[in-house]
């Protein structure tokens, strides 16, 4: 029972801090309608989470004051709604200027991902090339594993797709991502055998090195 109360307090106090964005120990405590020492406890646990960051106020007289408030990570934490956003913004793009329009960007996004990766590429062997790609899709959050059979051929799984509500609609998305595995490899002996957008439990590639003529 206590760690349902230490629960539930430590969500009020995150909230009030949602709200009201800046709040000292005194101004929590009103608000919970809890002792100062007990805000303290739980400022202690959510700071050493790194979901809170204090600054000092200096006050006219006295000490200064620690004034808290939710840190980037908390407040990440509260529900979002981006790829909706997203793909309302492309539905309104594509009844203004056309399929075409929703095309570009795609191709945009592509060329600006291209750019910004092709240069982790730079000497390394096609199995380095492989094993850096599925680092930056990580990164970027798809969940990737890859392997290499004993043909030489690699296998690239990707089992979360961060775009995958625009992908869904957008199937561009889906085509440009290929595209940009090609050029990043140095290859077109690239095949996708599974999608996640097309009901598929993974994004699933084969990739081969590119032979020489």
């Amino acid at each position: 029972m206590a760690m349902a109360n230490n629960t539930s307090t430590r969500s009020e106090l995150i909230h009030l801090l949602k709200r009201h964005k800046k709040l000292t120990v005194t101004e929590m405590a009103g608000l919970l309608g809890i002792t100062e020492m007990g805000v303290r406890r739980h400022l202690n646990t959510l700071e050493r989470d790194q979901l809170i960051e204090s600054t000092l106020v200096r006050q006219p007289m006295g000490r200064p004051l620690s004034v808290y408030q939710l840190s980037e990570t908390a407040d990440e934490q509260f529900p979002r709604n981006y790829s909706g956003l997203t793909v309302e913004f492309m539905k309104d793009i594509q009844v203004i200027a056309g399929e075409e329009a929703v095309h570009e960007l795609f191709v945009r996004r592509e060329d600006r991902l291209n750019e910004r990766y092709s240069k982790r590429m730079e000497n390394k062997s096609f199995e380095e090339k492989v094993a850096e790609l599925a680092t930056i899709q990580n990164e970027a959050g798809y969940m990737v594993e890859w392997e290499k059979s004993v043909d030489g051929q690699f296998e690239l799984k990707e089992f979360n797709c961060p775009i995958a509500k625009v992908a869904n609609v957008y199937q561009q998305a889906c085509s440009c991502e290929l595209s940009l595995f090609q050029r990043l490899l140095g290859t077109e002996q690239i095949e996708r055998i599974q999608c996640l957008a097309k009901g598929g439990s993974c994004c699933k590639y084969l990739i081969s090195e590119k032979k020489n003529a």
